[in-house]
């Protein structure tokens, strides 16, 4: 479904130091520089599938997106989005993709987002019959009953994202580009978008790239995940995988029902990594976590138990680091 080969998107960007001179004096002659925002990336997505694209901020995420989207011509590579080259924007591309990102909106500020939903209709010429099923799913997927007659600038920001969610599928898109989509929202607006993206996703075969700060909607919707950094792919799989390569072992929380020593804890092996009246944190390395749990359970009041994979800020940022030595060891 979507086909990237040396994709590359530099900038030329005007540079001067502050000062009224020196802003009178690129009047007359300007000193460029150029930005790499994306760099010979390649990849391939088939249909249907669900991927997180990965990266520090500037690392060219939404440039990439943008270019997928024909919002923005590439400096040199090639990109396919199912079966057309984005750039050309032509209609049955754009038929076929939304984009959908959390800091813009597409709603009538004035208007309730049923007017919205029928100027969408017009322009994506959606017949009225299919348009009707359309919202009525999306409705009842999304409970937007309350909301479709409420002028936008009257809703919240979920309530508004969740529109933006609906105006954005009526034309029922095959590829989905997901920039930040539940950027503000609360915890259980987040989790009610989440399960929503993978509803429309197993429903109509959609693909789906997202993009998020939120490793929570990367966790849960994202088997594979494309990392970016520096405008270049740092790593190309699946998300355990990459968790087993940067930190393969399991973080076990002990609650307990009273205090233990620290050297109790030590005894069992494994590192500290906190330990207080009512818990106690290590980090355990998976060929020793069985035996570790065991004499835990065996030899302290422990009145619960967790077993878990490190956090996946804590599993990118080790990639960003290994990536950017490997760049330095490099150059040098």
């Amino acid at each position: 479904m979507i086909s990237v080969k040396h994709l590359v998107k530099h900038y030329r960007v005007h540079s001067r130091p502050p000062g009224l001179g020196a802003a009178v004096r690129s009047v007359f002659r300007r000193n460029y520089r150029t930005v790499p925002a994306v760099d010979d990336i390649s990849f391939e997505i088939a249909a249907g599938e669900r991927v997180g694209f990965l990266g520090p901020n500037g690392a060219g995420k939404t440039t990439t997106l943008k270019m997928l989207a024909g919002l923005l011509h590439p400096t040199s590579g090639e990109a396919i989005v199912a079966g057309h080259r984005p750039a050309a924007r032509e209609r049955d591309f754009l038929r076929s993709i939304m984009l959908v990102t959390g800091q813009k909106q597409q709603l009538l500020w004035d208007l309730p987002p049923a007017e919205t939903f029928e100027l969408n209709r017009a322009i994506y010429d959606v017949p009225r019959a299919e348009f009707r099923r359309t919202v009525d799913e999306l409705t009842e997927l999304l409970e937007l009953g309350p909301l479709l007659g409420k002028p936008t600038r009257q809703l919240s920001l979920g309530e508004r994202m969740k529109c933006e969610l609906a105006a954005a599928l009526l034309h029922r898109p095959k590829v989905l580009f997901l920039d930040e989509p539940t950027i503000g929202l609360d915890v259980t607006m987040q989790a009610g978008v989440r399960s929503f993206i993978q509803d429309y996703n197993e429903r109509h075969g959609a693909t789906v790239i997202l993009t998020s700060h939120y490793m929570d909607d990367v966790a849960a919707l994202c088997p594979r995940v494309i990392v970016i950094d520096q405008g270049h792919i740092t790593y190309d799989g699946a998300l355990d995988e990459l968790v087993r390569q940067i930190q393969p072992e399991k973080r076990v929380t002990l609650r307990l029902s009273a205090p233990i020593a620290r050297a109790d804890l030590d005894a069992l092996g494994g590192r500290v990594l906190s330990l207080d009246e009512a818990q106690a944190r290590l980090q355990v390395d998976v060929s020793s976590l069985r035996g570790i749990v065991a004499q835990a359970l065996a030899r302290l009041p422990v009145a619960d138990l967790t077993v878990e994979d490190p956090p996946l800020e804590e599993v990118l940022a080790g990639l960003f680091a290994r990536s950017r030595m490997a760049a330095a060891a490099g150059r040098e």
